[in-house]
């Protein structure tokens, strides 16, 4: 989930302050983290907890009643502050933003023995309780589980197969065909019209695209920054692809964890030797 949460730290300060460039800065003093990184470490505890629909329901209480001013929009900072666990038929981009651990937690250990379908399956069904805890509209949850797909798709090509480049090319098709999403447009095609969105349905292609344009880890998060919109979750959504697909240059994480406080840094390292021991 780290690639999501250097891509939320990073577009933090270009989300109202948007840029139409690759070239900035990827840190500086004002860089934090937001409602994207809160929300992806409610998922991760939510897994380690059972992945069931209550687990997801208490641990988005839970983190983000624990950081009531990270920048929630208005009806999940509402469903926050109130006693109810039902959710509101969200197509908000909250769903796709926070996914990303969905797509680390399946084991691709022993890939030999498994049927490969079998695990889209399961990421899909995580994904889609994690979506439809808050964002139980069609397109909230299949904002959530296109990305979590090609997080998985990614971690194939690089952790089993060795062929990065394949899945990549072929990731764009797949998510096409599986979801409806057009991808057709390059990011410079995108860059001059598009503006700020919180939908799935102009969020997740357009952080998917920045994902396929990109070169390595730190070119995604800049492709993803360089739309404008909503720069944080853009590049939080990206980041979880990219680190799938690159994993994340040291110097990157080293960086973005110093930004963390003591409770989120905690639950990323949880996370970190949950995944190392099952």
């Amino acid at each position: 989930m780290l690639g999501a949460m250097v891509g939320d730290i990073i577009g933090s300060v270009y989300e109202w302050n948007n840029i139409r460039t690759k070239d900035f800065p990827l840190f500086a003093a004002r860089s934090f983290f937001t409602d994207d990184t809160v929300m992806t470490i409610a998922v991760a505890e939510a897994l380690m907890n059972g992945g069931k629909s209550d687990d997801f329901i208490d641990a988005m209480k839970k983190w983000g009643r624990k950081y009531p001013s990270a920048g929630y929009g208005m009806q999940f900072g509402a469903w926050l502050d109130s006693d109810s666990r039902e959710p509101y038929n969200s197509w908000g981009n909250g769903s796709a933003m926070r996914v990303s651990p969905v797509g680390f937690f399946v084991d691709l250990r022993n890939i030999e023995t498994i049927d490969r379908e079998s695990l889209f399956a399961k990421v899909r069904e995580l994904s889609m309780r994690s979506a439809e805890t808050t964002h139980n509209h069609p397109e909230g949850i299949k904002g959530a589980q296109a990305v979590a797909d090609a997080i998985l798709h990614m971690r194939l090509g690089r952790e089993v197969d060795g062929n990065v480049e394949e899945r990549k090319a072929s990731l764009g098709s797949l998510i096409e065909a599986r979801y409806g999403y057009d991808l057709s447009r390059t990011l410079d095609e995108i860059r001059p019209a598009y503006s700020f969105n919180e939908s799935c349905q102009e969020t997740v292609p357009e952080a998917i695209t920045a994902f396929i344009e990109s070169t390595d880890f730190e070119d995604a998060i800049r492709n993803a920054v360089s739309l404008g919109g909503d720069s944080d979750t853009l590049a939080a959504i990206t980041g979880g692809i990219a680190e799938a697909a690159y994993g994340i240059p040291k110097d990157i994480a080293d960086r973005a964890l110093g930004y963390l406080d003591a409770s989120t840094r905690e639950a990323y390292d949880r996370w970190c030797g949950f995944l190392m021991k099952n």
